[in-house]
């Protein structure tokens, strides 16, 4: 989730899927000013409506369906503590976007001229995101994502994304690098995803390691014993797979039965239990991820708190990113005093000046609207996952 790239390399990579998408009380205050902002609420009608587009169906639908919770349980919150004031509260619906471009677009360009929305929070698929930018930042339309780490999701001003580009926290996983002592590592990744094109010819160098062997594969890839045998071949200190969803479990175990046990680096694609079904084979993978539940942050603990308690499950990350979003949408509303699009598009960068503290840490900083955060390293048992350590333990 990238820094800049040529144009001739965003256009080859913008159809991929990126999967990977609060203060203490509540979520509703930032570390730099208090929650009643100068903004105020005497302006705000009864009800502020916002659509939600996400893939509640399709390859990505774990990662949506969880962003919805996230984003469903900070609405909660935000109505209950009349956040926005006694007389108004926010509305928020979600459309499926199916996985599909086309719905994506269509579903911003339905809402465009619905003069009756305030704002949008955006899909988490990359693909799907960079259809939806360029209608909602020329119709002046405020929308929010969530993952969607490809350039051309965040273009100008009325573009917010509430999760940190992988490559800027995936170097977290340096000390773990370094506690092994490995020199080299081997590499298969899918070129469907331009966060793990990046991470696999970047992040993975940049760890310190020089790569035997690098090969891509597609988005439809089902049997990977060929480009673990050519990596195995060039005898790698550690191994990485990267790869989306449920492409994951299929090449560990493939990884496994070629004979390799070593630990695995991997990436937050793994999570949500995408693991599973690898059983034991899955197990030693370690990645770099935004949050985690069991991080020890006092405003993430808040969080993880409120969310068993109303969903009974611990959360993924795509929860606690939603969770943030729709915080920071709030927070910019009531910066704004206003459902105009226009001033939340103003409060939106006023609150992006901020430090705040939310589901996923605490004094997070914003840079180019995208918010950023230090990362943690997380390792699969087999069983469950297991924070190792974060970047800021």
């Amino acid at each position: 989730m990238n820094i800049l790239r040529s144009r001739r390399l965003h256009a080859a990579l913008a159809a991929g899927v990126v999967l990977s998408l609060a203060a203490c009380g509540g979520g509703g205050s930032s570390s730099s000013s208090s929650a009643s902002s100068s903004g105020g609420s005497s302006n705000l009608p009864s009800t502020i409506k916002v659509v939600g587009s996400e893939p509640e169906t399709g390859p990505a639908a774990f990662a949506g369906l969880s962003a919805e919770k996230g984003y469903k349980l900070a609405v909660k919150q935000i109505n209950d503590q009349h956040f926005l004031g006694k007389d108004t509260t926010m509305d928020v619906t979600f459309q499926d976007t199916k996985g599909q471009i086309p719905t994506a677009a269509s579903i911003v360009s339905t809402v465009v001229p619905d003069k009756s929305v305030s704002a949008m929070f955006g899909s988490v698929s990359s693909q799907e995101a960079v259809a939806q930018s360029p209608i909602a930042q020329k119709s002046g339309l405020p929308i929010v994502y969530t993952q969607a780490g490809s350039d051309g999701v965040v273009i100008g001003n009325y573009t917010y994304r509430a999760t940190p580009l992988m490559a800027t926290y995936y170097p977290v996983l340096k000390k773990y690098v370094d506690q092994n002592k490995w020199k080299t590592v081997g590499v298969i990744y899918t070129n469907a995803s331009p966060t793990l094109v990046q991470v696999a010819t970047e992040s993975i160098p940049k760890l310190g390691l020089t790569v035997t062997k690098s090969i891509a594969t597609t988005a439809t890839t089902q049997d990977f014993s060929a480009p673990i045998q050519q990596v195995l071949a060039t005898h790698p200190d550690v191994v990485s797979i990267l790869q989306v969803g449920a492409a994951n479990p299929t090449a560990m175990t493939q990884l496994r039965q070629a004979g390799y046990t070593g630990a695995v680096l991997g990436n937050s694609g793994a999570s949500a239990g995408n693991l599973k079904p690898a059983g034991q084979d899955g197990a030693n993978m370690v990645w770099a991820t935004d949050f985690n539940y069991q991080q020890t942050a006092s405003s993430s603990q808040k969080f993880v708190s409120d969310y068993k308690a109303e969903y009974n499950e611990n959360p993924l990350q795509y929860a606690a990113e939603g969770y943030d979003a729709a915080w920071f949408l709030a927070r910019s509303i009531k910066d704004a005093g206003s459902a105009d699009r226009a001033k939340i598009a103003t409060g939106m960068a006023a609150e992006a000046k901020k430090k705040s503290n939310g589901a996923l840490g605490e004094n997070l900083t914003w840079k180019d609207g995208t918010i950023q955060v230090p990362g943690s390293a997380v390792q699969w048992t087999g069983t469950d996952e297991k924070l190792l350590y974060s970047a800021t333990s």
